[in-house]
């Protein structure tokens, strides 16, 4: 009996020392979600900030009184900044260790030339794509240039059904012409040049948008081909992108502003607040790459829409823009398709039944199949 209590005693124990550690797993797996939340919230919050703060900061730069800096400059110093951060990040993984990083520099962008040469491509559109949207916010006002340019994500789609041979929902679709009308409305109010003033062009800004969301797609579904077909890092293949970008970069700076830059200097105009765009438009999408890593598709399509409203509101107190039916009804359209666009798909019959017959026993998958 007394070993009965012994045993009984021991085996109380041993199953409060379970529960407990139960509990303890059931606490951390709790404070593990509750974590990955607030990282959802904090990437919603850094997207928002990010696709905003970049077209009101360059749109307040390009449109203040004085000196005017190169956009080209800005563009390449972008390019030197990224490229930098991407090399740096590479040499962290090799643990410090300059020998392993030289020679995998080496054998991945000297040795494997031709690979390389694949990033010319896409590079050449992005640089085109950086110097467009400079000169697109320098003519249009930042609401309507964020309303217009998420006619990037139609192009996209386009290239990628096209390209890749990817297919699109209903809903996709439908968004996509949501989208095309949101925008429509907006250009219709937008026409008669009443929101541009001064040496700005509304035809100018119009037509730069429209070829940079055109650059935009494909160059992203080039790039995504790329990246598919190889094992390379997004790192390494962005160290190649700068490095193309930075060389193009400096033709495009030579052939539009030479004589200028010669004259006044590459840094011609900087201020602390050039600065802080460059240095957006650099580690931007190295941020939402790695936000994008905490937060869903969804939430991402939220930010961009939310960074819609917010643009527009600033613009409405910091540029003095005018708010009128057509443009609010446009820009609902608009934000509406991005939120629909990025809904994920409802699963298809086909893909139902592979996944149902994914859980049964292998004999009767293979009766079934007989």
């Amino acid at each position: 009996m007394a070993a009965e209590g012994g045993f009984g005693a021991a085996g109380d124990r041993e199953g409060e020392l379970q529960r407990g550690a139960g509990g303890i797993g059931r606490t951390e797996i709790r404070s593990s979600t509750d974590a990955n939340q607030k990282l959802k919230y904090i990437s919603l919050a850094v997207l928002v900030v990010q696709n905003a703060s970049l077209i009101l900061s360059i749109r307040h730069v390009r449109t203040l009184p004085g000196d005017r800096f190169f956009a080209t400059s800005a563009v390449v110093m972008a390019e030197i900044l990224k490229g930098a951060t991407c090399l740096l990040l590479i040499f962290l993984q090799k643990r410090g260790n300059m020998k392993h990083f030289v020679l995998f520099l080496y054998d991945s962008i000297v040795q494997q030339y031709m690979d390389t040469l694949k990033l010319a491509v896409p590079s050449l559109i992005y640089t085109l794509q950086n110097n467009l949207q400079y000169i697109a916010i320098s003519n249009l006002p930042a609401a309507t240039f964020q309303v217009t340019y998420q006619l990037k994500i139609l192009t996209t789609a386009v290239f990628s059904v096209l390209m890749l041979k990817k297919s699109l929902s209903r809903l996709q679709w439908i968004s996509l012409l949501l989208l095309f009308t949101g925008v429509a409305l907006v250009q219709v109010e937008q026409a008669g040049g009443k929101q541009t003033a001064g040496d700005q062009n509304y035809i100018v800004g119009l037509a730069a948008v429209i070829l940079s969301c055109l650059s935009s797609g494909f160059a992203g579904v080039y790039f995504e081909k790329i990246l598919k077909g190889s094992a390379a890092s997004v790192w390494l293949r962005n160290v190649q992108l700068g490095l193309f970008g930075t060389v193009l970069g400096l033709l495009g700076l030579w052939y539009n502003d030479g004589p200028a830059v010669a004259e006044q200097g590459f840094f011609f105009g900087y201020t602390p607040m050039v600065w802080t765009v460059i240095l957006n438009q650099a580690f931007g999408g190295l941020l939402v790459a790695v936000v994008v890593k905490y937060a869903d598709n969804i939430l991402k399509g939220f930010a961009t829409s939310f960074s819609i409203v917010v643009s527009t509101v600033a613009s409405i107190y910091l540029f003095g823009f005018h708010l009128d039916l057509l443009f609010t009804v446009g820009a609902l359209l608009v934000i509406g398709a991005v939120y629909m666009y990025s809904l994920p798909r409802a699963p298809t019959p086909a893909r139902l039944v592979d996944e149902k017959e994914a859980f049964l026993p292998k004999q009767i998958s293979k009766e079934k199949g007989s």
